[in-house]
């Protein structure tokens, strides 16, 4: 995996989207958010809670509790933005509507990345309308040590078409790069996780901000 080098040449910030059920959301979750914007050119990062997850069972929390578990995990930093778009839309959260959403509000020429997981990218071939995702955003691939699962052969062919070499810039182009990166800080923390900790009535403090533990808490949650 070829390490990313900014390139410092005047072009438009990236927005971000950065999807999941965040049910709840965690230090796993915001500490990737913002290590994007400090190692890429960010302008906004869109954490997109969805409404009906397509791939995994249904949420404990609701989706209003859920997004002001959001909200309140953000709301001291700049770049971070609780985005109810998914929450606004009955039925399943497909990806591709969200991004079709940004593109709208963002326009053509704007620089829009989707962020997923490397197991997530995995299944890609099977997402609806995979070959629309490519043409509204780039896509980056977070790799955690341990969960570099293997390819399946179209998979690899996406990386060999799309992905961004060296020295090249994710923002040079509104769309349709693809690129691996391995953040600075890796958390081994699951929603999963946390939901069964506190089933257990076992303390998940330091596992997520202290206002997301006390609207839980407030609210009897899991």
């Amino acid at each position: 995996m070829a390490k990313y080098v900014p390139n410092t040449a005047k072009k438009q910030p990236l927005v971000l989207m950065f999807g999941g059920t965040f049910d709840p959301v965690h230090y796993g979750h915001l500490r990737s958010a913002l290590e994007l914007t400090q190692i890429l050119p960010v302008q906004k990062v869109h954490l997109v809670p969805c409404q009906l997850p397509v791939h995994r069972s249904k949420p404990g929390a609701t989706a209003e509790q859920r997004l002001t578990m959001l909200r309140l995990a953000v709301a001291d930093e700049a770049f971070l933005f609780a985005d109810d778009r998914e929450l606004q839309r009955a039925g399943p959260s497909w990806s591709v509507d969200t991004l079709e959403s940004l593109r709208q509000d963002y326009g053509p020429q704007q620089p829009l990345v989707m962020v997923l997981g490397w197991d997530a990218f995995l299944g890609l071939p099977n997402w609806s309308r995979r070959e629309r995702l490519l043409e509204l955003a780039h896509l980056i691939v977070l790799a955690r040590p341990g969960q570099m699962h293997e390819a399946s052969d179209e998979v690899l062919q996406l990386l060999k078409q799309y992905e961004l070499q060296a020295g090249e810039a994710l923002n040079a182009s509104p769309a349709g790069r693809i690129l691996r990166l391995s953040l600075p800080s890796t958390f081994e923390i699951s929603a999963t996780h946390i939901r069964r900790l506190l089933a257990n009535n076992l303390s998940v403090r330091y596992l997520l901000p202290d206002t997301v533990l006390n609207f839980i808490n407030e609210q009897a949650l899991y």
